[in-house]
């Protein structure tokens, strides 16, 4: 009985203890948050985000002298070297939607890393204009 008692009283003794334990401090660490990312989408995707009427921006990112040999109607000319580490005038809106292009692709994957790393939402690319079966304009 002793014994028994013994026990009890030192569980009874433990029980405020376990409530007192250390606060969660601020210099533990969190969960990485997933970094932002562009999205690759078809030029059938594009074409079809462009007729949908949806306000959205339509990025050239070639040169001028590319751009003027043909673009796609509606394209606003931000070529890829212009875009340093700063956001782009022709650019306001942060959580615009842009649909990026270029000659062959990887001038626009350049252009949607550097986008999305200045804070930019909804940047998707559709590669190259070299792929593009639609209607392009010149001048």
């Amino acid at each position: 009985m002793k014994k028994l008692f013994s026990i009890l009283a030192v569980a009874l003794l433990l029980i405020p203890l376990s409530a007192c334990a250390a606060p969660v401090s601020a210099a533990e660490p969190t969960p990485t948050a997933k970094p932002a990312e562009y999205h690759k989408m078809s030029a059938a995707d594009a074409k079809a985000r462009l007729e949908s009427g949806d306000a959205l921006i339509l990025l050239d990112v070639r040169t001028q002298e590319e751009f003027d040999e043909g673009h796609i109607d509606g394209a606003l000319l931000l070529p890829n070297e212009t875009i340093l580490d700063t956001k782009p005038d022709v650019l306001p809106d942060l959580n615009a939607e842009i649909l990026i292009y270029c000659r062959s692709g990887n001038r626009s994957a350049q252009a949607a890393n550097k986008l999305v790393a200045m804070g930019y939402n909804n940047v998707y690319d559709f590669g190259g204009i070299i792929d593009w079966p639609y209607e392009v304009v010149t001048g």
